[in-house]
């Protein structure tokens, strides 16, 4: 599905994205993980050429991101950042169906989405379509963001930190939700935080990464039990790797 070729790139002398190579498979959840200025956004916005990479090459569905119109690029994948970016003058109804109506989708295939993806994540139709941003929560704003990336159907979501503006509660009722849109979905999905612990709960895989270079991807249950090096065991937290060792030798019980 997304495939990173020696991508690097390079702002007057500060390499952030060094020599960097990943293939991700369709229907996969990757997050990417590491310390503040370790280039993991900035992998991010190269797939949908935010940010040109400087050299290498990225694919998506086999295609070459950088022969591709970036805004029909833009229109073909679902992208959620931390800052919602709903319009504010806009209903969530509107909000939700721009791409569709960009698209050009009729009136009622929209209107039909619309309601399919609020019922989605428990808001109703009637009750929510003619509201404004103003007028939800941080959390049904994040939720309708997420929708609004999902109303195309796009098989590729990129996610920039979503939830990290969110109270805990909030946060964690959101993890949950996408988790279970991701089983319903199968969508794939690239996910940027700094959250270890929300980076375990959500990911197929976890890549972490340093100084712009992938330093251990793998599952989360490989990554506990297997840290690739010191930095890696440090980064997870010796608690979390201790917590699953001790699941591990738990004695099985039955009933």
């Amino acid at each position: 599905m997304v495939t990173f070729e020696n991508v690097s790139k390079v702002y007057d002398e500060h390499v952030a994205v060094d020599n960097f190579n990943l293939e991700i498979a369709s229907g996969e959840f990757v997050v990417l993980i590491g310390p503040s200025g370790c280039g993991k956004t900035t992998t991010l916005k190269m797939v949908n050429r935010l940010i040109e990479p400087t050299s290498g090459t990225i694919y998506v569905m086999g295609r070459d991101v950088q022969a591709m119109d970036p805004v029909k690029l833009r229109r073909e994948i679902g992208y959620v950042i931390q800052q919602i970016g709903l319009f504010p003058n806009m209903t969530v109804e509107q909000n939700v169906d721009v791409v569709p109506r960009l698209l050009g989708w009729d009136r009622e295939r929209r209107l039909e989405r619309v309601k399919e993806l609020l019922e989605l994540v428990g808001m109703s139709y009637e009750e929510y379509a003619h509201r404004y941003p103003s007028e939800l929560s941080g959390g049904q704003q994040q939720r309708v963001g997420v929708l609004r990336a999902l109303a195309a159907d796009p098989p590729l979501i990129l996610m920039d930190e979503p939830f990290g503006a969110l109270d805990p509660i909030t946060r964690e009722s959101l993890q949950n939700e996408l988790k279970s849109l991701q089983a319903k979905l199968h969508k794939t999905i690239i996910f940027v935080t700094h959250d270890m612990d929300e980076a375990l709960k959500l990911a197929d895989r976890v890549v972490i990464m340093k100084d712009g270079k992938i330093v251990q991807a793998a599952s989360p249950e490989e990554l506990l039990r297997h840290p690739a090096n010191d930095f890696v065991a440090e980064f997870i937290g010796k608690n979390r790797i201790q917590r699953a060792g001790e699941l591990e030798t738990m004695p099985k019980t039955g009933w």
